[in-house]
């Protein structure tokens, strides 16, 4: 009898071992975490700061950069640095899509951040990962509420031209799609409206808003007339903008400005355009905090669009090109 009830007991346990331990294998290498290089790449968090706080202060700008790598990043294939391999001979990545041709920047700073974290812990911190704090960082330099970055992503072995073709939202698109193309990322109206407004910093090229200064009429009609000082209708495609007053400052006037049809994109205007989200508009136009407050955790949310973890992917040494 208690052979019987050992050998049953013996059973049960190995049936639960072999489960629980699949199980939590997947569980953890699915899961990003803040102290993920707490023991391995203790200095990350200050080394990847000061490189950022350079850059930025180099150039104001670089935090608006690093930011839309950031973004441009996650909406391909989730957050993976697949926006920072080069194209080769034999490989076509995404720098030259469209969305992301002559205007994608900051690939240096990562550069030089991944350089010096592998100076400090070689062969252990992910290029995606840099990319992401470094996002972070440019926007508190800014003014703008910090977040804390869940770590432990890993770098893609490709990319797709193709699918940054298809999956970067357009600066000429309209509120449906828009909502269309942030929820085929997991990612809600709400969400859309408040990560629009990393648009409060950073500039765009005249090919993107031409067309709104010259043929549209939800605009203001002394911002299309200054805007086309500098954009004319024929050439000067590759002219900057700002999006707002503050292109260096983390604020909420980018919502203040769709509220005076100042939006710089088609794709601004439409989140205040007599649609679902002219509320949240005017919430945030009103409220820098509650825009700040938001952003941050829409940011924490995007963060964690498909990670590659535990042994998927890999871990770039130069983040340019696979291993």
């Amino acid at each position: 009898m208690s052979y019987n009830i050992m050998a049953s007991l013996s059973h049960f346990l190995i049936i639960s071992v072999l489960f629980i331990v699949p199980f939590f294998s997947c569980c953890v290498n699915a899961q990003l975490s803040a102290n993920f290089y707490a023991r391995t790449c203790p200095t990350l968090p200050t080394i990847v700061r000061n490189a950022t706080r350079e850059a930025v202060s180099r150039e104001g700008r670089m935090a608006a950069s690093i930011l839309r790598l950031f973004f441009h990043d996650c909406f391909v294939n989730g957050c993976d640095a697949s926006i920072l391999l080069d194209d080769t001979a034999t490989f076509t990545g995404e720098k030259n899509s469209f969305p992301n041709r002559n205007s994608a920047r900051g690939f240096e700073v990562i550069d030089t951040i991944k350089t010096r974290v592998e100076a400090a812990c070689n062969a252990t911190v992910s290029c995606a990962d840099i990319l992401a704090l470094a996002a972070r960082d440019g926007v508190v330099l800014l003014g703008g509420t910090s977040w804390t970055v869940a770590l432990g992503r890993r770098d893609a072995r490709t990319a797709s031209q193709t699918d940054a073709n298809n999956q970067l939202p357009s600066p000429f698109a309209n509120l449906a799609t828009l909502i269309s193309n942030f929820a085929a990322k997991g990612l809600t109206a709400t969400d859309m409206t408040v990560l629009s407004g990393g648009h409060t910093l950073g500039q765009s090229q005249c090919s993107s808003f031409k067309t709104r200064i010259y043929n549209e009429t939800n605009i203001d009609p002394a911002f299309a007339t200054t805007r086309k000082r500098t954009c004319p209708a024929s050439g000067g495609d590759t002219n900057l903008a700002p999006f707002d007053i503050t292109p260096n400052r983390f604020d909420n006037e980018y919502y203040k400005a769709l509220v005076a049809r100042r939006g710089l994109l088609h794709s601004d205007q439409e989140l205040f355009n007599g649609g679902s989200q002219d509320a949240l508009v005017t919430t945030y136009s009103n409220n820098v905090a509650a825009f700040t407050r938001d952003f941050a955790a829409a940011m924490v949310k995007m963060s964690a669009i498909s990670p590659l973890t535990g042994t998927n992917g890999e871990i770039r040494k130069n983040c340019r090109l696979v291993n």
